[in-house]
């Protein structure tokens, strides 16, 4: 079967396009098509409260190539969420009513919650969940997604206004990141040994300028080194120096920010980057609904 994956994110929309089967009681996944369009929903949201007429059309003709690609690639299943900037965009119903009316893709705005909830569900073709004790740490546009497990079970998770554009626009509030540590402090698990998984398109690039060949482990120090090395440059340093993308030039700088204060308030030298997203948990989701049929 074929399935296609619309994340409609703060910063970005992304189409992954997967085949996935079911061969001796395990699941093959097949990565066809990914694209990825930097809409930055969250610059016009986060400060006018609402997506104006000239991004409003751009996502409109995003999600016609989106479609257009997707059949294309005769897929059999397609389901499209957005996260943090449409739940906060005065006019979400109507750019979603006027998209579906265009294109025939009805968008689903999930929670924090539920993109938490997704996001985690793809651990499970890992067999991440046989950790006894595991945090993942989500970084967005618009909110960071923690949550806490321990033997395949969540203990506690949350969303926090707390991402990277927002940040860039100067609208997080300074208590909002003393209300990110102290929960975290008084959630994490009491046992020191557990992994944490850092999730999200600026720890994936974060990788690949620290360690391009190595295993997907980076230290808390050298999260430190790599914002401090940004932090000295110009964005156009930062495009020529290290070949990053303009839309991902400005967002890792804070993004970093928040899985160093993360990692600070779980008291971990490290993180995990599995290279998964929310994409991913949607795939599997329809695949678990395929299968229960």
């Amino acid at each position: 079967m074929k399935f296609a994956a619309i994340d409609i994110g703060t910063n970005a929309a992304r189409l992954l396009i997967a085949e996935v089967q079911q061969l001796g009681g395990h699941m093959q996944f097949r990565k066809l098509a990914y694209y990825r369009v930097p809409l930055r929903l969250g610059e016009e949201v986060f400060e006018k409260g609402k997506i104006l007429a000239k991004k409003a059309l751009k996502f409109q003709q995003t999600m016609h190539a989106f479609k257009f690609l997707a059949e294309a690639n005769e897929v059999d299943k397609l389901r499209a969420v957005a996260t943090s900037a449409m739940r906060e965009a005065s006019n979400r119903k109507k750019i979603v009513n006027q998209i579906f009316e265009q294109t025939d893709i009805q968008i689903e705005v999930i929670s924090g919650e539920e993109e938490a909830r997704l996001i985690l569900q793809s651990f499970d073709r890992f067999n991440f969940q046989k950790q006894e004790q595991f945090v993942v740490v989500d970084v967005g546009g618009g909110s960071t997604e923690i949550s806490i497990f321990e033997n395949g079970q969540k203990l506690a998770s949350r969303s926090f206004e707390l991402g990277t554009i927002r940040i860039l626009k100067g609208k997080t509030a300074p208590q909002t990141w003393v209300d990110f540590s102290t929960w975290i402090e008084q959630n994490k698990p009491q046992n020191q040994t557990f992994t944490v998984f850092g999730t999200g398109g600026n720890i994936n690039q974060a990788l690949k300028i620290i360690a391009p060949n190595t295993k997907a482990t980076l230290s808390l120090g050298s999260l430190k080194n790599l914002h401090e090395e940004l932090m000295a440059l110009s964005f156009e340093e930062r495009c020529l120096q290290f070949q990053l993308k303009p839309d991902r030039a400005d967002v890792i700088v804070p993004a970093l920010q928040i899985y160093m204060a993360a990692l600070n308030a779980l008291g971990q030298e490290s993180l995990v980057v599995p290279k998964i997203g929310l994409a991913d948990g949607v795939i599997y989701q329809l695949f678990l609904e395929h299968t229960n049929l």
